[in-house]
């Protein structure tokens, strides 16, 4: 069985309706508690490496909610199944506010990439989304990537911060970034859940149900000491977010030569 058919990518999709002069917004039925669960508020200035993006389709109202990571003046970081079969994003920067950072752009997907080897070989859900030119300041700025030094570190117990913006329980969706601090697990400890897990993918423990959750998709796990980008959330349990089930991301370390080879970034 392949992992991803009993997992859940962490993309949240709305429709939005239009009524006379009036936008009134249809959301689908979401899993309880879909947002980052049990995490905290993030103040501003926390987390200036990630962005929201809004992903849409031409000639369609509906939008897919999503997050990314600054890792160059021109180059953010999600997951692959974001950008699948998508027209266009609106990449939003530098606010904790999901809807009202300091600026946006909008990206058609011609400056997408997705890993070829997504979606049939589990380990490989990342994608590049290339941009304007973005000038960094307190509020908006990258994230550093792994060395090549550090291609074989599991980061194992590791504390890391992941953050996103996601669908709450009561079927809105999340105005103020929100994250979440935990311990990273090694693969073994986490093929007790889901069977197998490649080395492309990293786990995170979850106690207390504190875990990301369905809209955090693409975002960062990012480590405290020394803070490298080590995960894109990707994936987790499909019955709930708050059973203490690991959260599934990919592994940056895995991928820093598929990154390197497409978008020119890379630290030795």
């Amino acid at each position: 069985m392949k992992l991803f058919a009993v997992l859940l990518p962490l993309a949240c999709s709305f429709v939005f309706c239009v009524a006379s002069d009036n936008a009134t917004t249809e959301l689908p039925d979401l899993i309880p508690d879909t947002i980052i669960t049990n995490g905290y508020p993030a103040y501003e200035g926390k987390a200036p490496y990630i962005v929201s993006l809004n992903l849409r389709r031409d000639g369609s109202n509906s939008l897919t909610l999503c997050g990314g990571s600054i890792i160059a003046h021109n180059w953010v970081l999600t997951a692959a199944h974001c950008i699948n079969d998508k027209h266009y994003v609106d990449i939003h920067y530098g606010s904790n506010w999901r809807w009202n950072g300091q600026y946006y752009h909008r990206v058609r997907s011609n400056n997408f990439i997705r890993h070829h080897l997504w979606p049939n070989t589990n380990g490989n859900d990342i994608g590049l989304i290339r941009t304007p030119h973005v000038n960094f300041n307190d509020r908006v700025n990258l994230v550093r990537l792994p060395t090549f030094n550090q291609r074989s570190e599991g980061f194992v117990n590791w504390w890391a911060v992941a953050c996103g913006w996601g669908g709450q329980a009561n079927g809105q969706i999340a105005d103020w970034l929100q994250c979440v601090d935990q311990q990273i697990m090694s693969n073994q400890e986490c093929s007790r859940t889901y069977g197998n897990i490649p080395f492309g993918i990293l786990c995170l423990r979850t106690p207390g149900g504190r875990s990301t959750c369905g809209g955090d998709s693409g975002g960062p796990l990012v480590t405290h000491d020394n803070p490298i980008l080590v995960g894109i959330t990707s994936f987790g349990l499909a019955s709930s977010c708050t059973t203490g089930a690991p959260a599934g991301f990919t592994r940056v370390s895995a991928h820093l030569d598929w990154i390197r080879q497409h978008s020119g970034v890379a630290y030795y």
